[in-house]
């Protein structure tokens, strides 16, 4: 099969600085003192991923989970490697990300449509399908600055999830909001999933991804330590299935928050 992501020796590193001002700078390095550091958040990874799979991507906080989704949805450039996608990508890296605060949800429904690609013509086609997904009622016509953490989700993902991808990404995209909303996200993955379309997901919960991925693969320290099976993936982690759900509710549907 053909390779749709094919990741190489990837490395992205940032600067972390120390001091805010100038005097504060000149003082630490008057007395020896270090002043900024350097991280690499992705480390050296590389991996490939075939038309139609689905991937977990899995890893405690802080382990470059989100960078490295920033890398394939070329929001990022690796410092050094090769990270090479092929056909649209699509999807929701940061809840609200792209949204301007003072337009409406209305307006920023279209804007945001505009940034993944959608042309005029398929947006008109697909805007009452968005609207009756994202199901925000009168606020569609409020300014975002106004909207929730979870009502900014809605108008994300309701836009994210109808694009014509070949490859969908998703980051924290299930972490907020109610019980059903989060049910019928998952329904819709379900739908790209089947489709054949790749599917990239971060994720802390074990039955979400159980649900949705045939692979794993595990960041530790910005480097891929698993590549593999979904319960070998959820095993090396030494996730609890009941710890990771939302709010520790055993009932839980596997739609997890993703953090």
């Amino acid at each position: 099969m053909t390779n749709f992501i094919e990741v190489r020796d990837a490395t992205k590193t940032f600067r972390m600085q120390y001091h805010r001002s100038l005097k504060q700078m000149a003082l630490a390095k008057a007395r020896g003192m270090k002043t900024h550091d350097t991280f690499n958040a992705v480390d050296g990874v590389s991996f490939d991923v075939q038309q139609g799979e689905a991937i977990g991507l899995m890893g405690l906080n802080g382990s470059g989970k989100s960078t490295l989704l920033k890398l394939i949805s070329g929001v990022m450039s690796p410092d050094s490697g090769s990270v090479l996608t092929r056909g649209r990508i699509a999807g929701l890296i940061a809840t609200g990300a792209g949204f301007d605060p003072q337009l409406s949800g209305r307006d920023n429904l279209w804007l945001n449509a505009a940034i993944l690609g959608m042309s005029e013509a398929e947006t008109r086609r697909k805007f009452d399908e968005i609207v009756e997904f994202a199901d925000l009622g009168k606020f569609l016509d409020t300014p975002v600055t106004y909207y929730s953490s979870g009502m900014k989700a809605r108008l994300g993902f309701a836009v994210a999830i109808h694009v014509e991808s070949d490859i969908f990404i998703a980051d924290e995209a299930l972490a907020v909001g109610d019980r059903p909303f989060k049910r019928k996200c998952k329904n819709k993955m379900d739908e790209i999933r089947d489709s054949g379309t790749t599917i990239f997901y971060v994720s802390h919960a074990p039955g979400a991804v159980r649900s949705l991925c045939s692979r794993v693969l595990v960041l530790e320290k910005g480097k891929l330590v698993f590549d593999g099976g979904v319960d070998e993936g959820i095993h090396f982690l030494h996730y609890d299935d009941d710890d990771s759900k939302v709010g520790g509710d055993k009932t839980d549907d596997g739609l997890g928050a993703d953090v």
